[in-house]
């Protein structure tokens, strides 16, 4: 029987062992799951004994000593390190040996004992034992320190351990090279955080599920936020209860990978148990009482009669949503007057009592559901195997609050008042579901080939409904064209409306071959893939400007048009495009000597619509001793332009002074978004997007100590030439040919994605782990530390435009230039500790997030802090267990936002007392927070496994 493991297996040689006393030859097969060892013994001898209860950590030979004591089974070990489970003296039989061979990568060895010799057919199972590859190589067998490139392998413990229940937050929390940053009143960005390698962008990213390519959420990032301007992958769409494992590839990859490989690959790796499951609940809040959240797992693993599994999981979370705004200083009503040292003197009695807690600045409500199902099945000489995700997410975020006197945006009625007397918070209501499937199968040959054969589609959809919003131009025009009375619009006018809808989807078929051969092992295959992306227009009165017509007001006043907070999108920025693409690649890696491991990869990919790109790789991996050895990769990448930024446009028609009549009537423009290919972009001259290119460098070291200390240091250098970018709204007075064509097109600003800056990272990455016994538990140590800078090295317009001429700084602007190259921090630190001991576990991690700089009008620099999160576990039961904890223990919050603010203001009565004082309602900057702003957060949960 030949069975495929993945690795329990820590550095240092340590393993946590959690198996119950049972028959031996289930003990056995546990043990061999979770040491990676090749194990080969008879089942009629193993069945007839009882194996001891392991828990807690130990190593290969202590823990089997331990499993087997007292049974009248040993271990042995034969001439070649096979290890082999045998009678011993006083039960020795003669059994046919029965072969059970398990994956390893992590290779351990046993001593060198030899009491009983093995038979033949012992012997030749050497030559049947079975590895599976980790990501970054398609050469199995390889162990994580002897790639040629870093790979962090973080296991389900790792995560759960966090105490966080998002797969981005988790990430955040033990791999310090990747940023989940955090945003307030961005739109989508809110219910759709930006995940980012290495500081680079979201879409400079590869992730992968089970080693096949995912596909991008279909959001992109317009407004203000880290990763303006690109799309990256919802990671909180798959639940953490059904990860096994997260493998991330810290190098450039897109010479083995394709397109967006550029700052690394994240491969997510589903469970894939075919027994036993697990209920784990959990509820925690912040500290200020807010942000509750209820989160639920159940999982379970079914056996497909002897030759395959089936791994199913169910997640419901439930967050509420969080509040850190400030009070709304700034008068609400009509009426207002100057008073003493800047203060204004309340008009209108109504703004003595007016709510001053108008905004919700903080995370965004959210509920969601996910379902996963991972299987596979023996049939024939090989293995048919899929899996199913399913996510639906229903999130609510906050825009910014329209008060009484906000005449464009809550128009004044006959009566004089607005038509929402207490002002509105416009709601932004996204429903994010997100869909995949694969299903494959995959072969070997007798000649030490494999052949895999698979197809993957995903599908990730967002619906926007603007809700607790008005119309304000369609409550105008009620004014002027019915004989309602104001209180009767008021009631009329719809408070919700369909804004517009997103939809991405990735079909991919994969051909995948691999021979191992004596010097060498070959990887080769095709991919066919298919990429579509649509803007399905919203309801009319999200967009719609119903007080003017062809451009011309209809009536003596004129208010915004379309729903406040978040406008819909009209009929005119429908999208439904689609490209093909067409990749092959081959991989090489092969042991020059015994010390020395050489790897090339070659991939060429030819995209639809604006060409080819062919990429390549070198990497070596040099052993110097049996604890130190260098490795070091060189590569070309490239990302190809998404879909969402060739197709996504939203345009609306806004009113201006006509330049060439300043003193006349005002023009209706179109202002907005618009693609490369539009007839506006044409006019202008701007061209059509093209690959990115990159050039990626790493070297560095991994030390094996005999302590148990396990290091690796690695620096890393990545060139991005033609990285794409939004530029600024551009409109008249830039210069003479822009402003031409932009009047040609009766445009009157408009943004564009360009090819239009290069840019140049430097960092370095460093892991520690150690190991050790202490106090008769057992303590391991995880320090991890990330520094890495980008700057942005040249910014250029499209020679031959209409923009040829105007500075580059006109066409990008200082903050623009600012996300990329300031908004994450320049350093994360990490120090975990996990104590184990008896039924308890205790976990203790401290994060440092480093400075990073914030522009928004003035520019801003927030001091590094360190958060510290605990969790305590106690197994009650071999089966239940119950764990509480808090992440960031000590309230610790970013230094206070002082740019950019918004509704600040002093308001006194007409006896001078001071009715409210503020400096802004974003108490802490909106526009970036690697690790928000909400403070405390203390939870308790528990786990039942069956």
């Amino acid at each position: 029987m030949v069975l495929l493991f993945t690795p329990f297996a820590l550095a240092d040689g340590l393993i946590r062992f959690d198996i119950n006393k049972q028959r031996a030859d289930k003990a056995i097969i546990e043990f061999a799951k979770r040491t990676n060892q090749t194990i080969v013994f008879s089942f009629d001898l193993t069945k007839n004994h009882e194996a001891n209860k392991l828990k807690g950590y130990y190593s290969v030979t202590s823990g089997l000593k331990k499993l087997l004591d007292g049974t009248g089974l040993i271990a042995v070990v034969n001439v070649s390190g096979l290890l082999s489970i045998q009678a011993d003296e006083q039960d020795r039989t003669n059994t046919t040996m029965k072969k059970t061979t398990i994956a390893a990568l992590i290779p351990l060895v046993i001593g060198t004992t030899s009491q009983v010799a093995l038979a033949e057919e012992t012997v030749q199972a050497e030559d049947e034992i079975e590895s599976i590859s980790v990501i970054g190589s398609r050469v199995p067998g390889r162990s994580s320190n002897e790639l040629p490139v870093p790979v962090d392998i973080l296991t389900a413990e790792d995560l759960a351990n966090t105490g966080q229940t998002e797969v981005g937050r988790m990430l955040q929390a033990i791999a310090p090279s990747f940023n989940f940053s955090s945003s307030a009143i961005s739109d989508g960005t809110d219910a759709l955080r930006p995940a980012t390698l290495r500081g680079l962008g979201p879409d400079q990213t590869l992730v992968l599920i089970n080693g096949k390519r995912r596909h991008q959420a279909s959001l992109i990032h317009i407004n203000t936020s880290v990763g303006r301007g690109t799309a990256g992958t919802d990671m909180n769409a798959i639940p953490a209860s059904a990860i096994k494992r997260i493998e991330v590839l810290r190098d450039g990859a897109a010479a083995q990978y394709g397109s967006d490989a550029i700052a690394g690959v994240i491969n997510i790796v589903l469970k894939d148990a075919d027994e036993g499951g697990k209920i784990g609940v959990s509820y925690g809040e912040y500290s200020e009482g807010d942000g509750e959240t209820t989160n639920i797992d159940i999982s379970k693993g079914f056996a497909l009669g002897d030759s395959g599994f089936l791994d199913a999981t169910l997640n419901l979370r439930d967050r509420g949503s969080t509040n850190r705004a400030g009070l709304h200083g700034s008068c609400q009503f009509s009426g207002c007057t100057d008073a003493a040292n800047g203060a204004k003197l309340a008009g209108d009695p109504r703004e003595l009592t007016a709510d001053r807690n108008t905004f919700r600045i903080g995370d965004a409500k959210s509920e969601q559901i996910g379902i996963v199902v991972n299987t596979g099945y023996e049939l024939g000489e090989g293995e048919l195997y899929g899996f199913i995700t399913y996510s639906n997410r229903d999130n609510e975020s906050a825009a910014f609050f329209r008060h009484n006197n906000n005449n464009g945006g809550n128009a004044p009625l006959q009566d004089g008042d607005a038509t929402i007397p207490a002002g509105f918070l416009p709601k932004i209501n996204s429903k994010i579901s997100d869909v995949s499937y694969n299903f494959g199968y995959t072969t070997e040959f007798d000649n030490d080939a494999s052949l895999d054969l698979s197809y993957t589609y995903g599908r990730n959809k967002i619906d926007y409904t603007t809700s607790d919003t008005i119309n304000s131009s369609y409550a105008n025009s009620l004014l002027y064209t019915s004989t309602m009375t104001a209180d009767e619009i008021r009631s009329a006018v719809p408070r919700e409306g369909f804004a517009y809808g997103l939809e991405l989807s990735l079909q991919t078929i994969n051909l995948d071959y691999t021979k191992q051969y004596d010097l060498f092992g070959l990887a080769m295959g095709a991919e066919i893939r298919t990429d579509e992306y649509r803007v399905m227009p919203g309801e009319e009165y999200s967009y719609r400007d119903y007080d003017t017509e062809s451009g011309v007001s209809l009536y003596a006043t004129d208010r915004s048009a379309g729903t406040q907070g978040f406008g819909g999108i009209g009929p005119i920025s429908a999208v439904d495009e689609s490209r093909d693409v067409m990749s092959f690649y081959a991989e090489l890696e092969a042991d020059i000597t015994e010390d020395l491991l050489v790897s090339g990869a070659a991939r060429y990919d030819d995209y639809e619509g604006f060409g080819d790109s062919t990429n390549f790789k070198l990497a070596a991996n040099w052993t110097i001793t049996d604890g130190i050895s260098l490795r070091s990769a060189v590569s070309t990448g490239f990302r190809a332009p998404s879909m969402q930024q060739l197709y996504f446009n939203n345009i609306s028609t806004q009113f201006i002074t006509d330049p060439a009549n300043p003193t006349g009537d005002q023009i209706a423009v179109q202002v907005g978004t618009f693609r490369n290919d539009s007839e506006l972009a044409k006019s202008v001259g701007i061209p059509e997007l093209k690959e990115e290119e990159s050039t990626n460098f790493s070297v560095g070291a991994v030390f094996d100590f005999d302590s148990g200390i396990n290091l690796t240091v690695d620096y890393y250098a990545i060139d991005i030439d033609d990285r794409i970018v939004i530029s600024n709204k551009l409109g008249f007075g830039l210069n003479e040919n822009l402003d031409n064509a932009l009047k040609a097109a009766g445009a009157g600003a408009g943004q564009f994605f360009l090819n239009g800056a290069d840019t140049e990272t430097r960092g370095v990455d460093i892991i520690a782990t150690w190991n050790t016994e202490v106090l008769s538990g057992d303590l391991k140590l995880t320090f991890a530390a990330n520094f890495t800078k980008t700057e942005v090295t040249d910014i250029f317009t499209p020679p031959g435009s209409a923009l040829d001429g105007i500075p580059p700084e006109d066409i990008f602007s200082e903050q623009d230039i600012s996300i990329i190259e300031d908004w994450q921090p320049e350093s994360r630190v990490n120090l975990n500790a996990l104590y184990k001991v008896g039924d308890w576990d205790v976990n203790l991690g401290f994060n440092r997030y480093g400075e990073y700089t914030v522009t928004d009008g003035d520019s801003q620099t927030y001091g590094a802090e360190i958060l510290t999160d605990l969790r305590i576990n106690y197994h009650m039961t071999d089966n239940l267990s119950f764990n509480i904890g808090g992440n960031n223990i000590f309230d610790v919050y970013p230094d206070k936002n002082e740019i950019g603010n918004s509704r600040t203001g002093v308001i006194v009565d007409a006896d001078g007392n001071e009715i409210v004082n503020s400096p802004g309602v974003f108490t802490y900057s909106r526009r970036s927070a690697p690790f928000g702003f909400n403070g405390a957060y203390f939870y308790a949960g528990a786990e039942y496994s069956f």
